[in-house]
Formats: structure tokens, C-alpha cells, sequence
């Protein structure tokens, strides 16, 4: 049995940790196997590990000031606030600090440099979390050459998750650190430290984290990689980088590696006609499956129990096998409480339940200094086998990393002992950095002791030390498998599994009743709306017969304001379905139906006239290059295509109206295709409208039957469309 083909039979599912789409023919010797475990296998001529974002920011800027052509810039979060500096805290180069200004400066020297950024288009929970607006400074207000795309192209419940950074294709870094605001920090980690606030001036804990450094064919590849993902999320391919070699390698950064043998392994979930890639999955496998001696992770999540059982397969076949796990001390926010850490207990009993927890130490790293004491927040993504097998990436080791968000790892195998004692100074490092000792007293302590654990035990003393985690049983309250599923899910969340197959890796309840309490769940807020709606002061500001007589206020002048809403709101991109449904409720079916098929048509005529006017180039600057995907839909032929955007919408009401008017499509045809289009949901919204006011306003079951009629007859409707169009489609 070839390394780690046992592991792939430990998936739950009935599927294969295989990750690529074809065999691959395997290299000999070592693991690294192209179509299994990595994507592609390729040289780099320099390589180095970048310690915490310090040094990475400005390994970073160095480069970037080195730049000729193109800077690929692909990251979960991107701020332009970022601070783009090293250990010292100022700009030494005399340009901005911040990421924003920083890449204004470049272009403004080199015209001929462009600058592209991927940032996923993230979900509604993070948004207080992040920098708002990114398009006002990130594109609006940076000189045309910086351009920045929202990259929607993965399935519900998954994230872009890949922090890379390519220049000129000739340098790349890959790792888990994106160019963010909290993030900075020194390997010091002081508690203290003066330079580590946010932009608000408030201080962060310690933040730990790694980003690996490649120059030459390899980062040409992961260039390859950041133009895939530019194509489906913008609809256009970037120009192919002019083959270049890694002079623009800066001064003063040293290499840890010289020609070394790099892989590039990837997680993507499916998503429309591309397949699922699970060869970061599959690479830890067969890492893990390799080790004889020592295994050394730092990883801020650890919940997948599949990892968690082939750690104990090779503990048992090894007796001399030690695994040290470097992670954070808990996890704070309810959700994460209830999700990563219920996982990281539930990994843990899978090794203490084997009789194996004494060969397996989950620490994390702690600091003193000056009378302060803190826990230094793991943000890592490394995995250290042996002193033949290195690993950083973005990956945490949890279920959505391995199967529902995009990711991408680089590993290191080495081919000669010059990459073997690479390997091992890089983990000596790693962990003197949480000892507080220099890497030389890590090596002297190891080999001396021949155990990673020695080696702790022996300098775990002084101000930087690593503390066991103990993170207790799981209370039963604390257990919430439906939010584990949704927050921590192996594969993406499918519609279809809303109200079904929502239980995470262990086998569907056998029961109705958990599927019934889901279903409840999903109603509970709509009935509790309904109950404020009707019995708490809501009542007296959202009565639909206040908006009603609101609109009828001037008499024959109701159905004209309504069509100013429509004309106004349409301007804001406030969505259409509300404003039909509000009508409906106001004015009753019938004239509120004929009220809204004509101001959704006012709408969409003075918005594409908005389009028209601003033209593609001025359009594409304010919305950013997604444009293309809406206007290559929209501007195929005529009447049909804009039926079928219509029928089956591809971008937000207003935003298809502008791209319709950009792109010239002849007004005729365009209003004519929007007239088809519109027509079906503004039946629906209309009669849906008309019953939402009937059951806030006089409660009862033949209402409630009839809002059930119509949700199924708008489930009917929708699905006969989706056959039509796709049906249309095929013969445009």
C-alpha cells in the first residue's frame, strides 16, 4: 500500500481525498504527486519563511518596489489601511505607509505597472469586521492601473480564503497572512508594544503568523493560478507575465532555500462546470502518513477528526513518533466557541480516546515582558514532518479549509540533506521564537534529547514560554451540530440541504424531528416579525394601512409617488422585489400589480439611460471588472438575452440596467426583453405582497394557506424557468 492511501479509506463520506482532476504521473522518489496531492510540482530558485507580518510586510514592500509589469495581489481581506512596514514601524523607501497609498506611489513611478486585486466578495457577517467600502480605496480612489475585483465565484457557506501576493510572476508569497489591518506585529510579540493598534489607535493582542517566499518558475505558476481565479470572477484573462527570472529578488532578504523542489496544493470546492479539488486535504494526509520522527503544527483551527485518526494510525506504527501542535489558547467569539472549539475538543478525544494523548502536546504560545503577560494569537498555517517535509499556506486544519473554501499551500520536500537542514532551522526557529532561546539552543537541546518535548521541557521557564491548552470537556449546552454544520461544513452548504442533509460528517438522523426543528428554526423569525408587527409599537410605524394611506396621502398622487420610489430607490440599487411587494401590499393586487410592472419599467429605463451615459470605461471603474460578467450576458442578442438576465438574474436589478445602457444594447430590445422578463415575479411579488398585508392586517388560516399556494407556485415557476432558460440558452 503506497504513503497515505490507507488514510484516504478514513473519509466519512464515501469519497476520496484524491484532489485533482486527472492520475498525474507520480515523480520518484518522494510524495509530492501532481493530480493527487499537489497541482503543480516546480523549482524555486530562492525560497525563504517570513515570521510573523513584520517581516513579511516588508520582504513585501521590497519586492513590490522591484516590480516592472504586474503585481497579483489575492487575499480573503485586503485594507488599504494595511500598514505595509517592517520591524521599525516607518516607511525607510520615503513612500506611504499604507497599502493604498503605497501602490498609488508605484504606479505613479512606472506607468507601465499594473496592479490587480482579488478580494473575496465576503458574507454579511464579517462586515463589521472589515474596511468599508473597499471599492471607494481601494479603486475609486486610486489611479486606474489598481483595479480591485469581489470575487463571488464560490458556492453558499464558502469563502475565498487564499492570501497570495505575485510579482512580475518572477516572486509570489503564499501563507495565512493577508494584507489586513491587526495583523502586524514583530516575533517579539510585546505585549506593549507601541506600534501594534489598528487605525482607530487601539491596541491588539500578539498576532503569530507565517508566509513563505519563493523566487523563481514556481511563482510563474502561482501567477497561472491568481489569472483562473481572475477569469471566473471578472470574465476576462489578464495578460500571460513575460517570462522573467527572480532578479527582482530584494537585497537584504536571505534565502533559507536554493533550488529547491516547491508544491503548490490547492482546496476548491465545485462551483458550476469546475470539479472539487481537495489536494491540500489529501497532502496532509500523506504528510502525516511520512513522519518517523517528529510532526510540528502551528494551526489556528483543528477540527477535522479525519487528521485527528490518521495521526493515530502513524502513532501506533511508530512508537517514536512525537506530534507537537502550536494553536491558540481558546477560541472568544460565540460562534468559534461553539464551532472550531467544540471541534479542536472533539480532535483531541479521538487521540486521548486511542491511549495516545501523552505522544501528542497541543500548547500555545504565552509572553511577559515588563509586568504585562499575554497569550499570542496563532494565526499559522505550518506543518513541519521530520527535516523532509515543509508546509505554509492558508489552511487551517478544519473541515471547511479541506473541502468548502479555496485555499492554497506551498510545500517544501527536501531532495539532498542542504534542504533537510534547511527544514529543520526553519522549525528551530519557529519554535525558539515561543521559547524565547535562539534557534542554536533549540538545535543543541534537540539533538542532545532526540524529542521535540525535550526540548520544550528544557527552556519552557522564562518570559516566552508554551503552556498546555486545556480546553475541558464539551458541555452538553455547548454542543450545537446545526451551527457546526453551517460554520465548519466538508463541503459547501447546497440548497437543497437547508432543510435536509445539514448534519455534518456523521450519518443523517433517522428521525423527522431534527429536520422539523430545522424547519422551525428557519420560521422562527419570520414569526416573531409577524408578532412584533402586530402587538409591540412596530405596529404604529410599519401598519401597512399607515403606508397605505402614506401613498394615498395626496389623494390620485399615490400611485405617482409610488413610481417615484421606484424612479429614486432604483438610483440607490434598492432592491426591486421589495418595492414590488410593497406595492401590492398598499394598493392591492390588481392596481398594485399595473403600479409596478410600470415602475420597475421607469426604473429600468432611467437607470439605463444613467448607463448610456457613463459609457463601459467609466462603468467599469465605478463597479469594478465583475462588470464584464454581467455584460457578456446581457449583450449577446438582443431581446432574448435581456429575457432571459430578466428571468434568471445574474447581477442586481439596477446593476444589470447599467451594464445594459454601457454596452449600447438597442433601447427597443431592451425594454422589450425587460417587459418579458419582469413580468412572471412581478406577478408572483405582487400577489405575495397583497397576502403578507391581508395576514399582518387580519390573521388567519385561509391567508396562511394562500401565502403557502403561492410560495409553492413561485418554487414551480422558478424551476420551470430555470429549464426554459437553460433551454434557450443552449440554442442562443
Amino acid at each position: 500500500m503506497r504513503v497515505g492511501e490507507e488514510a484516504v479509506a478514513l473519509l466519512d463520506d464515501g469519497s476520496t481525498a484524491h484532489g485533482g482532476s486527472g492520475g498525474g504521473a507520480r515523480p520518484a522518489p518522494g510524495i509530492l504527486w501532481p493530480g493527487r496531492n499537489v497541482w503543480r510540482v516546480a523549482q524555486a530558485r530562492r525560497a525563504t519563511v517570513l515570521q510573523d507580518a513584520a517581516a513579511y510586510y516588508d520582504a513585501l514592500r521590497r519586492t513590490m518596489l522591484n516590480a516592472r509589469r504586474s503585481i497579483l495581489i489575492v487575499g480573503w481581506d485586503i485594507d488599504s489601511r494595511t500598514p505595509l512596514v517592517g520591524e521599525s514601524g516607518t516607511a525607510e523607501d520615503g513612500l506611504p505607509v499604507s497599502l493604498a497609498a503605497f501602490l498609488t506611489a508605484l504606479v505613479g513611478r512606472n506607468s507601465k505597472l499594473s496592479v490587480r486585486l482579488l478580494l473575496w466578495d465576503y458574507s454579511v457577517l464579517y462586515a463589521l469586521e472589515r474596511e468599508l467600502l473597499p471599492a471607494l480605496h481601494l479603486q475609486w480612489s486610486t489611479p486606474p492601473q489598481i483595479e480591485l475585483c469581489l470575487d463571488d465565484t464560490v458556492p453558499f457557506g464558502a469563502s475565498h480564503h487564499q492570501k497570495l501576493v505575485v510579482v512580475d510572476d518572477a516572486v509570489a508569497f503564499a501563507g495565512g497572512l493577508d494584507l489586513t489591518i491587526r495583523r502586524w506585529d514583530t516575533s517579539r510579540h510585546d505585549p506593549r508594544d507601541p506600534l501594534r493598534l489598528d487605525p482607530n489607535g487601539k491596541p491588539y493582542a500578539p498576532f503569530h503568523d507565517v508566509q513563505l517566499m519563493v523566487g523563481g518558475p514556481v511563482a510563474a505558476h502561482l501567477g497561472e493560478l491568481v489569472r483562473n481565479r481572475w477569469a471566473r470572477a471578472a470574465g476576462e484573462r489578464l495578460p500571460q507575465a513575460e517570462p522573467s527570472d527572480d532578479d527582482i529578488w530584494p537585497d537584504g532578504i536571505l534565502p533559507d532555500f536554493r533550488e529547491v523542489t516547491v508544491g503548490i496544493a490547492r482546496t476548491q470546492p465545485a462551483c458550476g462546470d469546475a470539479p472539487a479539488v481537495r489536494e491540500v486535504e489529501t497532502l496532509c494526509l500523506d504528510m502525516i502518513a511520512a513522519a518517523h520522527r517528529w510532526i510540528y503544527i502551528e494551526n489556528q483551527f483543528l477540527t477535522d477528526t479525519m487528521l485527528a485518526r490518521r495521526l493515530v494510525l502513524s502513532l501506533r506504527e511508530r512508537p517514536e513518533l512525537e506530534v507537537l501542535i502550536v494553536a491558540p489558547k481558546t477560541h472568544h467569539t460565540w460562534l468559534e466557541h461553539r464551532t472550531m472549539l467544540a471541534g479542536r475538543i472533539r480532535f483531541m478525544q479521538v487521540i486521548r480516546e486511542a491511549g495516545l494523548g501523552g505522544r501528542v502536546r497541543l500548547l500555545y504560545p504565552q509572553v511577559r515582558h515588563r509586568g504585562s503577560t499575554s497569550e499570542v494569537m496563532v494565526h499559522a498555517k505550518v506543518m513541519v514532518v521530520d527535516d523532509r517535509l515543509l508546509r505554509v499556506g492558508s489552511a487551517n486544519l478544519c473541515n471547511r479549509s479541506m473541502g468548502t473554501d479555496t485555499e492554497c499551500d506551498l510545500v517544501i520536500e527536501a531532495a539532498g540533506q542542504a534542504d533537510r537542514d534547511a527544514i529543520a532551522r526553519v522549525r528551530n526557529r519557529l519554535l525558539a521564537e515561543h521559547l524565547g532561546v535562539s534557534p542554536e539552543k533549540v538545535a543543541t537541546q534537540l539533538r542532545r534529547t532526540g524529542s521535540l518535548f525535550g526540548v520544550v521541557d528544557a527552556f519552557n521557564r522564562g518570559h516566552r514560554r508554551l503552556r498546555p491548552i486545556e480546553d475541558g470537556p464539551l458541555a452538553a449546552g455547548e454542543v450545537a451540530p446545526l451551527v457546526e454544520a453551517a460554520a465548519d461544513p466538508r463541503r459547501p452548504i447546497g440548497a437543497t440541504e437547508f432543510l435536509a442533509d445539514f448534519s455534518g460528517n456523521g450519518p443523517p438522523p433517522r428521525s423527522p424531528v431534527p429536520v422539523l426543528l430545522r424547519a422551525c428554526l428557519v420560521l422562527l423569525p419570520i414569526l416573531l416579525l409577524m408578532l412584533a408587527w402586530r402587538y409591540t409599537p412596530l405596529a404604529g410605524l410599519l401598519d401597512p394601512a399607515a403606508f397605505k394611506a402614506a401613498l394615498n396621502a395626496g389623494g390620485h398622487w399615490g400611485p405617482v409617488m409610488a413610481l417615484g420610489f421606484f424612479l429614486v430607490l432604483g438610483f440607490l440599487a434598492f432592491p426591486v422585489n421589495v418595492l414590488i411587494i410593497g406595492t401590492a401590499a398598499a394598493f392591492g393586487v390588481w392596481p398594485g400589480l399595473a403600479y409596478a410592472a410600470v415602475g420597475a419599467l421607469v426604473s429600468a429605463a432611467a437607470t439605463y439611460g444613467l448607463g448610456r451615459g457613463l459609457g463601459p470605461g467609466l462603468l467599469r471603474t465605478l463597479l469594478g471588472p465583475r462588470v464584464n460578467r454581467i455584460s457578456q450576458k446581457v449583450s449577446r442578442n438582443g431581446i432574448l438575452a435581456v429575457t432571459i438576465v430578466r428571468l434568471m438574474p445574474v447581477a442586481p436589478f439596477t446593476l444589470v440596467n447599467l451594464v445594459a445602457g454601457a454596452m449600447r444594447i438597442r433601447f427597443l430590445d431592451y425594454m422589450a426583453g425587460t417587459a418579458l422578463g419582469l413580468l412572471p415575479g412581478v406577478v408572483l411579488m405582487s400577489a405575495l405582497g397583497d397576502r403578507l398585508f391581508w395576514i399582518l392586517d387580519r390573521p388567519s388560516l385561509a391567508n396562511l394557506l394562500q401565502l403557502g399556494a403561492i410560495l409553492v407556485l413561485w418554487a414551480g415557476v422558478t424551476w420551470l424557468l430555470q429549464r426554459v432558460v437553460s433551454r434557450l440558452r443552449h440554442e442562443a
